[in-house]
């Protein structure tokens, strides 16, 4: 049977095609608040052209609307393939794309119009979270269903990275934007949580947006397409089974490291810290898992680009997960005042 037939390769374009357009539109945005801190002139007397409008659109248009149409293409790619089964919902899946869509240009234009909860990662106002919601938990169910149906007698490791990614997210989405409408007609909503407690919720829901959003969702690409380009098998699979769970159960737990010196109990925040540090192992384990899928297949990297920018990506993911839970350290965390105070 010809691919075109046996997988649904359609609305894996179409999210392709609108991460790239999401793309241009959240790095544009970047590079103008960018300028405008360099050319005073830049900032014009226009609310919906200042720094705290924009900043927004750079963050969520290149995180959430540019990423996140690259994890459901790519998602949607490798579910039918590693499951060999074409999407057992088309139409949903169509729904998931054009609802996502919708979301982003709630999201977007509500930030230029000022209309936001002030919430870093988290800024869209109650009737853009209503619909994420739906659209989120229905893209569960298409990605569910196509496993549940699936023609292979095993759940592929990259699979697993991508369930982590929706599942988690959408309890972070429920639990941080706990609100109340100030009405039905009003664009404006009371959080539900206060003082600490909204600081507690509000990074454990912005650590574990980069956990699960940017490194889980994107990891399930990464054990898909590297071997696949490899042409190798993955180095060890008992290697990233611990990866993953290494990840689940401890990164849903260090995000009070956003918050030393701060207000929140000594306890918790040294808790995030220890929980910071443990993760160097999982996530150098899934970095080594990668270099040495290529054991034998170095070669390649002379003649395939996309090799190198894989390898390169797994570097990068090396390194910053050595930065991050270095700076999750207490006692490194406080240079960063210090050093304000010496200027």
């Amino acid at each position: 049977m010809d691919v075109v037939d046996k997988y649904d390769n359609q609305v894996v374009r179409w999210f392709a095609a609108a991460s790239i357009f999401w793309a241009v539109v959240g790095l544009s945005a970047g590079v103008f608040i960018a300028l405008q801190m360099a050319y005073p002139l830049l900032n014009f007397d226009l609310p919906w052209t200042t720094f705290g409008r924009l900043r927004p659109v750079h963050t969520s248009g290149v995180i959430f609307a540019f990423g996140g149409n690259v994890l459901m293409a790519t998602s949607f790619l490798v579910v039918q393939r590693t499951c060999n089964i074409k999407l057992p919902n088309p139409l949903l899946a169509r729904f998931v794309f054009f609802g996502y869509q919708l979301f982003i240009l709630l999201a977007l234009s509500g930030y230029v119009m000022g209309i936001t909860q002030g919430k870093e990662y988290a800024e869209p106002e109650w009737y853009a979270d209503i619909l994420l919601t739906i659209v989120w938990i229905t893209y569960l169910y298409v990605f569910m269903a196509a496993i549940i149906k699936r023609q292979e007698p095993h759940i592929y490791v990259a699979n697993w990275f991508f369930l982590a990614f929706i599942i988690v997210v959408a309890i972070l989405h429920l639990g941080n934007n706990v609100s109340i409408p100030v009405s039905l007609l009003s664009t404006e909503s009371i959080s539900a949580f206060s003082g600490v407690q909204s600081a507690m919720i509000q990074w454990w829901y912005g650590h574990n947006a980069v956990g699960f959003f940017l490194t889980a969702g994107f990891l399930g690409i990464a054990y898909y397409f590297l071997p696949k380009r490899a042409n190798q098998p993955v180095y060890s699979y008992r290697l990233s089974i611990l990866h993953f769970w290494g990840l689940v159960f401890i990164y849903i737990w260090a995000g009070p490291h956003h918050l030393h010196y701060t207000s929140l109990p000594d306890w918790v925040q040294t808790l995030g810290m220890t929980m910071s540090i443990i993760l160097w192992l999982p996530s150098w384990g899934g970095m080594i898992n990668g270099l040495m899928t290529l054991s034998g297949a170095w070669r390649r990297l002379r003649e395939d680009p996309v090799l190198k920018f894989l390898i390169t990506a797994l570097a990068f993911y090396g390194m910053s997960t050595f930065e991050g839970p270095l700076m999750a350290i207490k006692s490194v965390n406080a240079f960063k005042p210090l050093h304000r105070m010496d200027h």
